[in-house]
């Protein structure tokens, strides 16, 4: 059942941030969350990541609520990557990746071997690996990201969930981890600024305004003529890609 939502809203003074959002992740499939700036997508990854609490509402895992489940149970199967990763220590990359397996030790127990094989695993994944030793404050923006992402990794998760992480990527990392994320074994959560990268990697796609769902399905129902106008204030025109299954969104000049 993977991670569900009914009737979320989170509200900062009188303001309703988010406004009575109900959906339900697909195990094991990418959800696209798409909106323009203040649609409300940063507060609700927080929410379905645990670190806010919706003022009413509830979200769900495998059917659980999450206010009835411990915080290491939670961070042990769900993975959040925040958009922008910053940190005054000076870590090398390979502690950072470290810390991704914190939720599944204790004080009583040592390094394991498993640890250490999900550790390589996510460095080679997010081909940080030549980098496992360099200082965090020497990385740039895009290597910092892919560490973020390798920590994520080596916490094991079974949800993912991603703010925008391609926004500090060239082109070339932007399709690899887009690549990575949707051939990962995990139910995975993803804002994106990128209409094109979200109709061709995820399996379905919410489209959020002012705190609400305005529309969700598969990439070639949702992301239409009208809705790229109404929504996002573009004019475009909406083709089935020549190199993919998937629609493709060419933009007016």
């Amino acid at each position: 059942m993977s991670i569900r939502a009914d009737n979320l809203v989170w509200k900062i003074g009188s303001k309703r941030v988010i406004d009575g959002i109900s959906f339900a992740a697909q195990p094991g499939k990418m959800l696209g969350l798409l909106g323009p700036n203040g649609s409300g997508k940063t507060s609700l990854l927080r929410l379905l990541a645990g670190l806010r609490r919706p003022q009413s509402g509830q979200i769900t895992l495998d059917g659980k609520d999450i206010r009835h489940i411990g915080r290491r149970p939670i961070a042990q199967r769900v993975a959040f990557i925040e958009q922008h990763a910053t940190t005054t220590s000076n870590l090398q990359v390979l502690d950072v990746v470290k810390l991704g397996r914190f939720p599944h030790r204790s004080m009583f127990t040592g390094w394991s071997p498993a640890d250490d094989a999900a550790v390589r695993d996510a460095l080679e994944r997010t081909g940080m690996t030549a980098k496992r030793h360099d200082r965090w404050q020497s990385l740039s923006g895009g290597e910092k990201q892919r560490t973020q992402l390798a920590r994520a990794l080596a916490q094991s998760p079974k949800e993912l969930i991603l703010d925008e992480p391609t926004n500090h990527l060239d082109v070339h990392h932007q399709i690899s981890l887009m690549r990575l994320v949707s051939s990962l074994p995990v139910t995975s959560i993803i804002a994106l600024h990128d209409l094109n990268h979200a109709a061709m990697f995820c399996d379905r796609l919410i489209v959020m305004q002012t705190g609400k769902i305005v529309a969700s399905g598969v990439p070639e129902e949702v992301l239409t003529q009208d809705l790229l106008r109404d929504v996002f204030s573009v004019d475009a025109r909406v083709e089935t890609s020549p190199h993919h299954p998937r629609p493709h969104i060419y933009f007016a000049r």
